[in-house]
């Protein structure tokens, strides 16, 4: 870990320079391997893999750091290291760069082998002692699942059965797990108790590739670094919240995992309810990981759906239309989808935090398939002024103030507010005050991915969450599922759109409407 820290039980040399108390200078992993399930799949290859190469780009790897593909594929060492070269040289952030490359290639390894076989698994525990003797990894390693949920329980088992997981002394066993964690509230409590026989919960990392953002950390900056918006963060202020993913594909090729998921399983679950967390906390003592985990608990502990859940949430499908110039099929037509699927690709909900803070405030949560582009934000919007000494005609193109944070793709915070048109007349119309994270910044965003991998070998859980949030997010959105799977099929929406009616009519019942992001 940088310049002080133990390793194998020997503790290392420490800079006298250097404070331990200054977050400026980059962490450094200490010595440790990373081996990685299902390093054949996607996920591997477009971002795991180029965010070992980024982060051994930055000099944030030890010179000892080892990579270990375990797949079925019959492939030699050197097939795997073509496979992670390819994977980089495509996916990569930073440069590539053959010296870099090179260097994580001397610690690249591959194990063959399927999940449910003992002698795999043997082969695995003799390479990872092997480099802890050639590579110096110190009996620190960490096991990334980027696998089906199916096969969590199996591997750990493999894992405990092989005795991979035990540490001793100061070494240690971490555990990486990909979404979705469980599909309802009892499949994630025994998902969590499966894991948890296992790995301690401290071992265990639940990857919400979201909170990786650059963006999402700087709602906490934004709000606690800040005296300005600290007032207005509450329901004196402000009216209500709006919290969107959209997407602009479609689901051609996913129906192996998307089908029987659906958009609420998928993304409100885990993405959404996370940011509504850090939207809706309180200030916590301190940034350690116990002190942030505790304030997003209380949040989702007091986060309650609204009701009835007929009014206050809706479902949607997306049906064939036309998207950046070109025609699309619907749901139904996409490869792998029975034609009377009746899995949502739109999921909108309507909730309440019963907290001082935010009484009486709705929280709309929305996310999307074949939307009309792709966008992730989060909009506090605020009351109208309580009085305006103006003509009608004066305000009529004034809407309500807005604070915007953007998550994606052009990553900034954006503040709406009314202003006087240049002019002999007195008109006031909305106008956007910007702050973009490309213009602002000389360096570049890190890829989520980097982030939360040198997390994990750092033993930094901050930004992942523990079994208990995991449970009271799926005891939120139980209730919905169960109400929709009673109702039938999911309202059509033209491709290209914003979602289906349902959604529209949600939100103006109360004399709302959804921002056009």
């Amino acid at each position: 870990m940088g310049s002080s820290g133990k390793s194998g039980g020997t503790r290392s040399w420490a800079n006298p320079l250097r404070d331990d108390r200054d977050k400026r200078l980059p962490r450094i992993a200490g010595p440790c391997s990373l081996v990685i399930f299902g390093v054949t799949g996607d996920l591997a290859r477009r971002k795991l893999m180029p965010a070992v190469y980024d982060l051994a780009s930055r000099g944030l790897l030890p010179p000892g750091f080892a990579l270990v593909g375990f797949a079925r594929r019959d492939w030699a060492a050197e097939d795997f290291g073509k496979v992670v070269h390819d994977a980089v040289r495509q996916h990569s952030r930073t440069p590539f760069r053959e010296d870099v490359w090179e260097r994580l290639a001397e610690g690249i390894r591959f194990v063959q082998g399927s999940f449910d076989d003992d002698e795999s698994f043997d082969r695995l525990a003799e390479t990872i002692a092997d480099l802890d003797r050639e590579r110096g990894t110190g009996g620190n390693h960490a096991f990334y699942l980027a696998i089906p949920p199916g096969a969590f329980p199996t591997v750990c088992a493999q894992l405990s059965r092989s005795g991979l997981a035990h540490q001793q002394g100061e070494q240690w066993r971490r555990v990486v797990i990909e979404k979705p964690f469980g599909h309802d509230l009892d499949s994630a409590r025994e998902l969590n108790r499966v894991i948890g026989e296992v790995f301690p919960e401290d071992s265990v990392f639940r990857i919400d590739h979201y909170l990786g953002k650059e963006t999402v950390q700087n709602i906490l900056a934004l709000r606690f670094a800040n005296q300005l918006f600290d007032p207005l963060w509450n329901s004196h202020y402000v009216d209500h919240v709006q919290i969107t993913m959209a997407e602009d594909i479609g689901l051609g090729g996913r129906a192996g995992y998307y089908d029987g998921i659906g958009a609420a399983r998928d993304v409100i679950q885990n993405h959404l309810l996370q940011l509504l967390a850090l939207t809706a906390m309180e200030e916590p003592i301190s940034f350690e990981p116990a002190e942030l985990q505790a304030e997003k608990i209380k949040v989702l502990s007091a986060t309650r759906l609204a009701e009835p859940l007929a009014e206050t949430t809706a479902r949607g499908q997306y049906t064939g239309g036309w998207q950046g110039g070109q025609e699309v099929v619907g749901l139904l037509d996409e490869a792998g989808f029975a034609k009377d699927s009746t899995t949502e690709t739109f999921a909108a909900i309507t909730l309440e935090v019963d907290s001082r803070r935010w009484a009486g405030v709705p929280f709309y949560l929305r996310t999307g398939k074949r939307l009309g582009r792709r966008v992730t934000e989060i909009a506090l919007v605020f009351k109208r002024a309580p009085h305006l000494p103006f003509d009608t005609t004066m305000t009529e193109e004034l809407g309500e103030n807005a604070l915007v944070i953007r998550v994606q793709p052009d990553e900034g915070v954006t503040l709406r507010f009314g202003s006087k048109v240049p002019g002999s007349g007195m008109e006031v119309r909305d106008v956007n005050m910007d702050f973009s994270y490309g213009q602002a910044f000389t360096e570049s965003s890190p890829e989520a991915y980097e982030r939360l991998i040198l997390d994990v070998l750092l033993g930094e859980p901050s930004l992942f969450p523990v079994d208990r949030e995991v449970e009271l997010s799926w005891q939120i959105l139980d209730p919905v599922i169960e109400a929709w799977t009673a109702a039938g099929r999911p309202d059509p929406y033209e491709a290209g759109t914003w979602g289906p009616a349902s959604a529209h009519e949600m939100l103006t019942r109360s004399g709302r409407d959804w921002r056009r992001p």
